[in-house]
């Protein structure tokens, strides 16, 4: 920019560059050669040829011709690998131990976190030094003036230094929030009105039950099996069916055959677990249901303990050929297992429990909310993949006996059971596995089960 005077005044004159410089920025040719689309004529007035989805359209309906040889890109020559042929797959598998990475190869292996501009001032820099501050009530200087106040302000000390926050798993940080919960309970059981939901604040607490264990309505196992059906086991109705509360469940024994493909299958799991996966030992049901809603009733006073017709002979319907009375519980359909989860005494409190509302205080409960263990979770579904099994393998056996009636007695349990039942009200946690095929039937009763196997056959689903 130059400037120039004329009468006495200054003012800017701009020019231009002298020379311009101009970069060549051609574009190279496409990778691929040209393709003819097929594009239908909608006319410019439509206005689909100007806007962006026009072309975006028209890159998603034409396909990606992508050639790949037979090895699809990926050469694989086993004839260089050292006891390929002889069983040794070492040399193309992972090294046990992972390998320390290149340095050069370390920012690669980065997370996105830490992915962005590097902190300039994460570095240490040796001729930079922290800002300090001078407070500026500093002590100056007091003059021996009349104006100097005889009693001077005291100087305000700093607070106290909180304690340091205890380490979460330490034992005294577990017992503060232990204790912490205990006193919030106790409070919110003097004063409801401080009880608030946690969401919707237009609630208040109508009553409140304490959470208790049940140790008298422990089984001999020590824990409860909840089974969740995929589908529904009785025929729809718009009304419950009140038998499925007394459904009882028979383990069947597995085959020869299976037995054996089982064990197979086992012991390749321990010869080699890392290419042959452990394999499910599920289980396989058959269900009974009562034969009528009215004999389910019975049996339901006939099993609860605190029913007073309980030790009632006269609430049984039938007798059996012995001339012993029995509840008659008719087959349903066999069931196989498709999910199952099986936890120890250790850990049978943390997936799941039970929970049953006591509201009247009764001589063997007070009113609150019992809990109880689940040591087995499982999933079932009507038998197909056997029965479809047997056909294709043509392993259908002709003796199997199929069982369509169930005589059940309800009876005391024996010593050897109360023995089990008493020890886990005292030690829950302490008690050895017992046999899994032992009957378990509540603190009071256990349930003899006497089959009816007149009936052969194939089942039907």
């Amino acid at each position: 920019m130059a400037s120039s005077s004329r009468n006495g005044e200054r003012r800017p004159v701009h020019q231009d560059f002298i020379a311009r410089i101009r970069f060549s920025n051609a574009l190279p040719p496409p990778p691929h050669p040209p393709k003819l689309l097929d594009i239908p004529n909608t006319g410019l007035a439509s206005g689909h040829y100007t806007a962006p989805s026009f072309a975006g359209r028209l890159a998603r309906e034409q396909p990606l011709n992508i050639e790949a040889d037979a090895e699809l890109g990926m050469p694989l020559d086993l004839v260089g690998m050292p006891g390929i042929f002889d069983g040794d797959e070492s040399s193309i598998q992972a090294p046990a131990q992972v390998p320390q990475p290149h340095p050069h190869d370390k920012p690669l292996l980065r997370s996105i976190a830490q992915l962005g501009k590097p902190k300039t001032g994460d570095g240490a820099v040796s001729f930079l030094r922290r800002t300090e501050y001078i407070a500026a009530s500093g002590k100056s200087h007091q003059g021996s003036g009349p104006l100097r106040s005889v009693n001077p302000k005291p100087i305000k000390r700093a607070p106290k230094r909180r304690s340091p926050e205890p380490d979460r798993d330490s034992p005294a940080y577990v017992k503060r929030k232990i204790d912490q919960g205990f006193a919030a309970a106790e409070a919110n059981l003097k004063d409801s009105s401080r009880v608030r939901h946690p969401s919707k604040r237009n609630l208040r607490l109508v009553d409140a039950y304490p959470l208790l264990p049940d140790p008298e309505a422990f089984p001999d196992s020590g824990a409860y099996v909840t089974i969740k059906f995929l589908n529904n086991p009785v025929s729809d109705s718009s009304t419950y069916d009140k038998r499925l509360l007394h459904g009882l469940f028979q383990p069947l024994d597995k085959s020869e055959v299976e037995e054996a493909n089982f064990q197979a299958m086992l012991e390749a799991h321990e010869t080699d677990p890392t290419n042959n996966p452990k394999p499910e030992n599920t289980m396989n049901y058959a269900f009974f249901l009562p034969d009528t809603s009215s004999n389910a009733a019975r049996f339901r006073q006939r099993f609860d303990p605190g029913s007073p017709k309980c030790d009632d002979d006269s609430l049984y319907p039938i007798k059996n050929d012995d001339g012993k009375p029995v509840f008659p519980f008719q087959r349903v359909r066999a069931y196989e297992t498709t999910q199952e989860t099986e936890l120890n005494h250790v850990t049978k409190y943390d997936k799941e429990l039970l929970l049953a509302f006591h509201n009247d205080e009764t001589a063997l409960h007070q009113k609150a909310a019992y809990f109880y263990p689940v040591m087995q979770r499982s999933t079932i579904r009507p038998q197909r993949t056997k029965n479809i099994a047997r056909v294709q393998a043509g392993l259908a056996d002709e003796n199997e006996q199929i069982i369509d009636e169930l005589h059940v007695t309800v009876d005391a349990p024996t010593e050897q059971v109360m023995e089990q039942i008493e020890g886990f009200k005292t030690q829950p946690y302490g008690i050895a596995e017992v046999d899994d095929h032992q009957d378990a039937a509540g603190d009071e009763e256990v349930v003899e089960v006497e089959e009816d196997a007149d009936a052969e056959g194939d089942e039907e689903d």
